[in-house]
């Protein structure tokens, strides 16, 4: 099927336009930061906010990061991809790693958990919020598609997590002095029609998978929904609008304190990354690298 480029398009940015309009994602004068990583669905986002700042007469400010994990003959590339597109737009990059912060790569500790995709998160979401912070933003925007929310729902709802419910949303309020609120332009944005796009505007994009997703969960649910939505069209879509509709959870339910060791925000004392750090260090301190 041929598809219209100027349609196309003119279609992407009126879903993302929407959704940061309707909800209230951006204010004037603020500075937003955004998560970078290389990959189709966070260079959609840089470049419709660029599109956005544009088109329609706001001043904000927009900066952007890219987080190394460490992840030889993967990494590498994004980081580039990230440069080059930010490059081309005049956004500010900064790209910090994994090393910097503990010394050590996620190819280090790979084997560490049973699912590499676990400490992988929970460094990146507190190197983001680190970083935003230290950087003076009010926002950080990720490139959260509608694909990843149905999938990240699903995993939540398979098991019983209640206290993530409330990140079923286009924007995480401030619910801490040192919690950077997180906002999803691409949140009503299907994941196919983020592809299209980098396609049909020959945008350069790293599309490899991480060797490590296979470990994941969320891989897991990403074929299954697919292998559904093959057969019976707008499941998706369906399953968006009803947790949409249905699990309208305040975020101001969820406490947060700081943790006593790193001063970031986090549920309970010592946070999630400070604990596996310290399970992590004491696993590989008899390593030779």
């Amino acid at each position: 099927m041929k598809i219209e480029k100027t349609s196309f398009n003119n279609y992407v940015e009126k879903n993302v336009f929407d959704t940061i309009g309707n909800y209230k994602l951006i204010k004037p004068k603020e500075k937003i930061m955004i998560g970078v990583s290389g990959g189709k669905d966070s260079i959609l986002t840089l470049h419709m906010l660029h599109n956005y700042r544009l088109k329609n007469d706001i001043e904000f400010d927009i900066e952007a990061v890219c987080i190394d994990e460490g992840i030889k003959g993967y990494r590498e590339k994004g980081i580039e991809t990230a440069k080059d597109n930010c490059k081309k737009l005049k956004i500010p990059l900064t790209v910090y790693s994994f090393k910097n912060e503990w010394n050590y790569d996620l190819d280090d500790i790979y084997d560490v958990y049973k699912s590499t995709c676990m400490p992988c998160g929970v460094y990146r979401r507190y190197l983001l919020n680190k970083i935003s912070n230290s950087h003076d933003c009010d926002k950080i925007a990720t490139g959260h598609n509608m694909d990843d929310e149905i999938q990240s729902f699903l995993m939540t709802f398979a098991r019983n997590d209640q206290n993530k419910f409330p990140k079923f949303s286009p924007i995480l309020e401030k619910i801490h002095e040192n919690m950077v609120p997180r906002i999803k332009p691409l949140w009503k944005l299907p994941e196919k029609d983020v592809g299209i796009w980098c396609v049909i505007n020959d945008i350069p994009i790293h599309n490899e998978e991480c060797p490590y997703s296979v470990t994941s969960l969320r891989s897991d649910v990403k074929l299954m929904l697919n292998k559904i939505e093959e057969k019976k069209k707008k499941t998706k879509e369906n399953i968006f609008k009803s947790f949409e509709k249905t699990f309208q959870i305040k975020q101001e339910n969820v406490n947060l304190s700081s943790c006593e060791y790193c001063g970031q925000p986090t549920a309970k004392s010592p946070c999630k990354a400070c604990e596996i750090t310290e399970e992590i260090n004491n696993i590989i301190t008899g390593r030779q690298f």
